[in-house]
């Protein structure tokens, strides 16, 4: 992936690790265009910056894509890029009966969204030179919380999926997998300060330090990410498991 002279389409782009991805790509000479909910939160995350551009989208709507995609292509012709990072984590127990709306939420947003918007775009990458897709998944993609079952599963989609999508790909456009770790984010409530999760700014400086590296690695993997994603090849599964849901 070339780092500089893109037109990049990040998704959640209002705060956390969708808005410092942002910035990072804007700093290194890239046009960005951020997306999200709330139309507030993307205007603080482009103010007083050139070459950055906020867009409403609700990932949750099919409707919504379909018109945002086809707004993007026509206002963004030049766009080679699309960042799938928007999404959500709630806790559950599927331990307990429940009315299953929040898993519902999570298959909606962190699987569907992604799945519809790389859909809607794929005809026009696919004609962009140095075209690329990078899905966000998450550690907890090779080993789950249990108290975030259907978030994790989510994820294991994702990357099972980014699998699939690379390999079709092929010579068309380059398929990255961003594994993120525990980050201190507004993720979930209180996860911003909490003590033991990365700093979003030392992920972030890692992750941009990764994207620059020739090639780009196809999945972007910072050093605490590693005890997840490699703990059932290692042979660590177990341990790993239990350090993650002892509590």
């Amino acid at each position: 992936m070339k780092t500089a002279n893109n037109t990049i389409l990040i998704t959640g782009g209002g705060s956390g690790i969708g808005r410092e991805l942002a910035l990072r790509f804007h700093e290194l000479g890239n046009t960005v265009i951020v997306s999200g909910r709330r139309l507030q939160s993307l205007k603080e995350t482009i103010a007083g910056r050139a070459n950055m551009h906020a867009i409403e989208l609700d990932i949750d709507d099919p409707t919504d894509i379909s018109a945002f995609a086809q707004r993007v292509v026509e206002e963004y012709p030049t766009l080679n890029v699309l960042i799938n990072n928007a999404g959500i984590m709630r806790y559950d127990d599927l331990s307990t009966k429940s009315d299953l709306l929040d898993a519902e939420a999570h298959i909606t947003t962190n699987l569907l969204g992604p799945v519809r918007l790389t859909n809607a775009l794929l005809d026009h990458l696919k004609r962009q030179s140095g075209a690329v897709i990078v899905n966000v998944s998450s550690g907890l993609a090779f080993v789950p919380r249990t108290d975030a079952a259907i978030y994790s599963a989510t994820k294991a989609a994702i990357h099972s999926m980014t699998q699939s999508l690379r390999h079709r790909l092929a010579g068309q456009i380059e398929v990255i997998e961003l594994v993120p770790p525990a980050v201190q984010t507004e993720l979930t409530p209180g996860q911003a300060n909490r003590e033991g999760y990365l700093p979003l700014g030392a992920f972030i400086d890692e992750v941009m330090a990764l994207f620059c590296e020739t090639p780009t690695p196809e999945e972007i993997i910072v050093e605490r990410a590693r005890l997840q994603r490699l703990a059932e090849r290692e042979g660590r599964f177990a341990q790993v498991f239990e350090r993650i849901n002892g509590h």
